[in-house]
């Protein structure tokens, strides 16, 4: 079973720019894709962003442009880069590991997807 902890949200102002960061262990973390996900209050946790384990990246439509995720394998690491921020991309962000070794997204992939989740970093963003 993999372990994931998130850290980097905060509060910031509308336009400013967080990363935050993924820490993983437990498995052999460069064959597996891995996610980034949010949810509002009272809304359901949605994605965000996906890097697979060749690197290759797929956005929400409404963060292209504006987030960018990668990840170091070295250091077990998924990184989300986030700019020019909006009150509406507050939220708890969580990072999520696939169940399955080397998957490719090549549309949105589903939260059933994603087998072991982080506890969440919270993301605020004041207008």
């Amino acid at each position: 079973q993999v372990q994931l902890v998130e850290s980097g949200g905060g509060l910031v102002q509308t336009g400013g720019s967080l990363r935050l960061s993924c820490a993983a262990s437990g498995r052999t973390f460069s064959r597996y894709g891995m996610g980034w996900f949010r949810q509002a209050p009272e809304k359901e946790r949605e994605f965000v962003a996906a890097i697979d384990w060749r690197s290759i990246t797929y956005y929400t439509d409404s963060v292209k442009g504006r987030f960018t995720i990668s990840r170091d394998n070295a250091e077990n690491t998924v990184y989300l880069q986030m700019n020019s921020l909006k009150p509406e991309d507050t939220a708890v962000y969580y990072c999520a590991v696939d169940r399955g070794a080397y998957t490719s997204y090549f549309a949105a992939p589903r939260l059933a997807d994603f087998g072991s989740w982080g506890q969440g970093t919270q993301v605020t963003v004041s207008s």
